[in-house]
């Protein structure tokens, strides 16, 4: 059963430096599995014990006791625990500014997003939310403090080399760029030249750039970002197949139907009639 705890606090201004979401716990069913899809923030889970599975830009990754990984915001990413030794996990959410200059700073990527973490840290960290939630006065001091301490300690577990920072950096400010593009634009034509005009690259550095750092050509990506964008309209709203095709970049529903097939595996009307009875 899962256990959730969320920031009571709201953040501070529109784009906070640093902001605690939630954390949690739980002991996996066999099985237990989300996505493929992504959400709108940067989730770390940590293993405790068992064993699972993670696919994040086309490489699967099998994790263990000790192993930890994080999911980018709007990075498609799935992940399922082992059938007969289901993971035992704890996680931590958190957005903010601040966020993306410190992931820069280590080895983490969203192609390489499992690392090692030092167990003593995780293992006391959601206690010690949880501590700090029960007070009184303002959560977000000693929350944020927290946070910055984990933060602390994400860097030294896995430091990025100095000379390759800068360098990493601008690479990843290229591939951020058009990340938000593609989800500003999604619902249109979006083509490679539109994207290499915008950043003023050559289309072919552009297309092997983000391959590289996402581990996904950018058409593929966007399928991905699209098909995600209509489990949300099946499961959450009243919209036709058609008007949900139209909605993100399809004016044909027959070949958005055979596409969300070809990545869900089922046809969007099954897909609506199996989720018809979850939690929004």
């Amino acid at each position: 059963m899962a256990i959730f705890h969320y920031n009571a606090e709201q953040p501070f201004g529109v784009s906070p430096d640093l902001h605690l979401l939630f954390w949690g716990r739980e002991q996996c069913a066999p099985g237990h599995a989300f996505g493929p899809g992504f959400r709108d923030y940067f989730k770390i889970h940590f293993v405790h014990k068992g064993t699972g599975k993670v696919v994040v830009a086309g490489q699967s990754h099998i994790l263990t006791p000790g192993q930890a990984f994080l999911t980018y915001p709007r990075v498609v990413a799935s992940y399922a625990a082992d059938e007969s030794d289901p993971w035992n996990y704890s996680w931590i959410a958190f957005t903010g500014e601040r966020v993306k200059p410190l992931l820069s700073r280590t080895t983490l990527s969203p192609e390489y997003p499992v690392f090692p973490m030092d167990g003593v840290v995780m293992n006391g960290l959601y206690d010690r939310l949880t501590e700090a939630a029960a007070t009184s006065g303002a959560l977000d001091l000693p929350l944020t403090a927290i946070l910055y301490e984990f933060l602390a300690a994400l860097l030294r577990s896995v430091p990025a080399a100095a000379a390759d920072s800068a360098v990493q950096g601008r690479k990843n400010e290229h591939v951020e760029k058009c990340l938000h593009f593609i989800e500003a634009h999604y619902c249109e034509n979006i083509t490679m030249e539109m994207m290499s005009e915008m950043l003023q690259l050559n289309r072919k550095y552009v297309s092997a750039l983000f391959k590289h750092v996402v581990g996904m050509p950018p058409r593929q990506y966007l399928l991905g970002y699209r098909m995600a964008k209509a489990c949300e309209l099946l499961t959450r709203t009243d919209c036709t197949i058609g008007e949900i095709a139209r909605s993100i970049g399809y004016e044909d529903a027959l070949l958005f139907s055979r596409m969300f097939k070809k990545v869900q595996g089922c046809s969007p009307k099954s897909y609506r009639e199996g989720h018809a009875n979850l939690t929004l």
